[in-house]
């Protein structure tokens, strides 16, 4: 380990007054390499201060600061103190930490800088940044497990802090709502109300009329004056789901709001000023809804201004056992049961599978083995059976050739689960003719289903693809 200067002025009193505090606190030297670190910020990090003394701080902390923004060395060539900037923080099990930072220098007693000291206070239990499964979906900081996802937690603080429209792309049930909730409670507008609005779910005329409101006598019906959601949402955020689905007339709207912060409630010849951030999401390619004609040009440069993209869940397959550990804990509370977990099988059939509908299909498969469990751990004969055909019994293999066989066999049986059996498709996907294909299908003793997924894409087998009815091979 490198040897430090540990001249810091922290004497025995002050360290003991530090190890009391409940806000995590460490000090570095003028290279930005540890010198102290209290027991709140050990429990923090999840790791000893024997294990990271010595180290540079950007190294432990793996903060959305460190590259760009770090507060100490902000400190330390201002002379200025950092008051209470937010930051996403990984700790040793690679989980982010939304944290309020503070700096200042460091001093020695003859007044001499010998270093910074900075605080940090863990916001994970604060209303601001609550656990947004209260919603009914899966919190961002479980599925940050992988590289891409930390990046995007990485870049959360910097985006949260602008009023900049930002887009979010990504498939069905990646966690879209979830990700613009958490930049709201990041925000600075984070004690005002975050409005969400999806814009397939709605008819193009009762669209407008939601989003804008409307003036008594605007329509028949219209009995007395109704605010749209613009207006709940004064002062905080509205988020725009699936905005690839509005009109083009109602895009038109959309973008007045955008370029001038202002629109008119339906049946008012006013302008009503809209003091809110925008966020849209959609599961389309905006890009190409342009240029298919489909989605205004101007309209996609106004949302496209920062963009996240987040990744399936099939890209992440790290982030499975933490998510599934949470919807087990989240469905134990709210059936009253005490399911531990889930058998080793099941977990690995979990991780097999693709997850089209991603974190949304993840909670429901979690759900509906809540359903069908008895005990106290979830096994694979209570998972849907499209994850169980993942599961292929194959024996254990002894010679080499046995064990080749397996492992044709599971990428047979795979190939076929994402291509909804379609044999065909599978062999293409294997780079193999189907002939070819066939002859493994039959060699490996594999039986297929009765319907060929050429027959229908949108029905399932009618005799679907179990460990039953795979042969040994």
């Amino acid at each position: 380990m490198t040897s430090v200067d540990q001249s810091a002025p922290i004497g025995v009193a002050s360290e003991t007054v530090l190890e009391s505090l409940s806000d995590a606190v460490f000090t570095v030297d003028l290279q930005r390499r540890i010198t102290y670190l209290n027991r709140s910020a050990e429990n923090t990090l999840g790791t000893l201060r024997t294990q990271v003394l010595g180290h540079p701080c950007a190294t432990v902390f793996r903060s959305s600061l460190c590259k760009n923004g770090c507060a100490i060395r902000e400190a330390l060539e201002t002379g200025r103190p950092v008051i209470n900037r937010q930051a996403v923080l990984l700790n040793s099990a690679g989980r982010p930490v939304p944290v309020a930072v503070s700096t200042s220098l460091l001093r020695a007693p003859d007044g001499s800088i010998v270093g910074g000291v900075e605080t940090f206070r863990d916001l994970s239990e604060s209303p601001a940044v609550a656990d947004p499964l209260q919603e009914g979906t899966s919190p961002v900081h479980l599925v940050a497990a992988s590289e891409s996802m930390r990046d995007i937690m990485a870049l959360l603080p910097q985006v949260a802090t602008t009023d900049t429209t930002l887009l979010i792309q990504g498939e069905t049930g990646t966690g879209k709502e979830v990700l613009a909730r958490t930049v709201h409670d990041l925000s600075p507008r984070r004690a005002k109300p975050f409005v969400a609005v999806n814009c397939a779910a709605l008819p193009d005329t009762l669209l407008e009329s939601e989003l804008f409101g409307y003036k008594a006598g605007a329509f028949t019906g219209a009995v007395k004056d109704k605010p749209g959601r613009f207006a709940a949402a004064e002062g905080g955020t509205v988020f725009l789901d699936e905005i690839g689905d509005i009109s083009p007339s109602l895009q038109v709207r959309l973008l007045r709001v955008l370029q001038h912060k202002e629109y008119e409630p339906l049946g008012d010849a006013r302008s009503v000023k809209a003091n809110v951030r925008i966020i849209t999401a959609s599961n389309q390619d905006l890009a190409e809804l342009v240029r298919q004609g489909a989605f205004r040009q101007d309209l996609f440069y106004r949302v496209n201004v920062l963009r996240l993209e987040l990744p399936p869940l099939r890209q992440r397959r790290e982030a499975i056992p933490s998510l599934a550990e949470h919807f087990i804990r989240k469905f134990n509370a709210a059936q009253g049961r005490k399911v531990s977990g889930l058998h080793r099988d099941a977990m690995r059939a979990l991780l097999a599978y693709d997850f089209p509908g991603n974190i949304r299909e993840l909670e429901n498969v979690i759900e509906r083995a809540f359903v069908f469990c008895a005990g106290n751990l979830i096994m694979p004969q209570h998972l849907p059976d499209e994850l169980r055909i993942i599961d292929i019994p194959a024996v254990r293999a002894t010679t080499l050739s046995q064990a080749v066989r397996n492992t044709e066999a599971q990428a047979l049986v795979r190939a076929l689960s994402r291509n909804d059996f379609n044999r065909e498709a599978a062999a293409r996907e294997l780079g193999m003719h189907k002939s070819t294909f066939f002859k493994k299908v039959k060699a490996l003793g594999i039986v297929l289903p009765e319907q060929d997924g050429r027959s229908s894409r949108k029905e399932p087998a009618r005799r679907p693809l179990t460990r039953r009815s795979l042969k040994a091979v």
